[in-house]
């Protein structure tokens, strides 16, 4: 552990954190009058932004956020069902409401496109803008039939993406969790739910974030266990390698910044933990 950020009152029951890749700033999703905070590489807040309210460009329940290479902020928005991206001084500049039933989780490409998921339409979208103008250039559904699908992740290199799928609870249960990999032309390649993981690694894990590191490896947040979980990459998935099994308490959201350093989200003591990797 590198640095700590946040703690009760800095950050409200965050939901969402990503990394600019070119300039080191996270940006952070949460509950507070202002929705979106901005932290330098040093852990200084730089700027906070999106009012909780019922203008244009206020933030009503940010559920996730991830930054565009060219430099925006975009956030989904649970409250009224919307997707919103904002520059990194907070000016609103694209705002996109229709067709969606609940859009959960996102992540960047590398060109900039935003993938999607709607967690109630059980769908994925890629989101294709010209975030300088303010203009959305298409809206494609990518994969349908999905079950409440939330946290996604983008592999940088190769294209894949991963997507947590929530299960349903059977019984007096509280519900799994199910990770799913597709391709970059969204084939689907594997997948595993939390029983399956259960007879690999005898302990049951339930998946809330998820991302790639740059090798390519699937890193996911397991708030069971408490600990971030490698998994391999897709052609070994899964395997079984802890990286980080103490220290945490309800780890949310998870990112990788441009130094290879991790970041999770911890939504139990209301913080961002920076981890180097060396």
């Amino acid at each position: 552990l590198r640095l700590c950020l946040g703690g009760w009152g800095s950050l409200v029951n965050p939901t969402g954190v990503a990394a600019c890749r070119g300039s080191g700033r996270l940006a952070v999703a949460h509950d507070g009058k202002k929705r979106i905070h901005i932290f330098g590489p040093s852990g200084f807040c730089l700027r906070r932004f999106g009012e909780r309210g019922d203008a244009g460009n206020d933030i009503k329940y940010p559920l996730d956020v991830t930054v565009t290479s060219d430099g925006h902020v975009v956030v989904t928005d649970g409250g009224d069902c919307s997707v919103k991206a904002f520059d990194f001084e907070g000016r609103g500049v694209l705002a996109v409401r229709e067709g969606f039933c609940l859009p959960w989780g996102l992540d960047a490409t590398p060109k900039s496109e935003v993938i999607l998921t709607d967690s109630e339409a059980g769908a994925l979208y890629r989101l294709t803008a010209d975030f300088q103008r303010g203009e959305l250039k298409k809206c494609q559904m990518i994969r349908s039939r999905l079950v409440s699908p939330r946290a996604v992740a983008v592999c940088q290199t190769s294209g894949a993406v991963v997507v947590i799928e929530h299960l349903q609870a059977r019984g007096p249960s509280k519900g799994s969790t199910r990770v799913k990999i597709f391709s970059a032309e969204m084939d689907l390649i594997g997948q595993m739910d939390s029983f399956g993981l259960n007879l690999v690694f005898l302990s049951r894990i339930y998946a809330t974030a998820v991302a790639f590191d740059k090798e390519g490896h699937i890193i996911v947040t397991d708030v069971c266990s408490q600990a971030v979980i490698c998994l391999g990459k897709p052609e070994e998935f899964p395997i079984f390698n802890p990286l980080i099994s103490h220290g945490l308490s309800y780890p949310v959201g998870l990112t990788y910044m441009a130094n290879d350093s991790l970041v999770v989200l911890d939504s139990g003591d209301h913080s961002i933990k920076i981890y180097s990797s060396t």
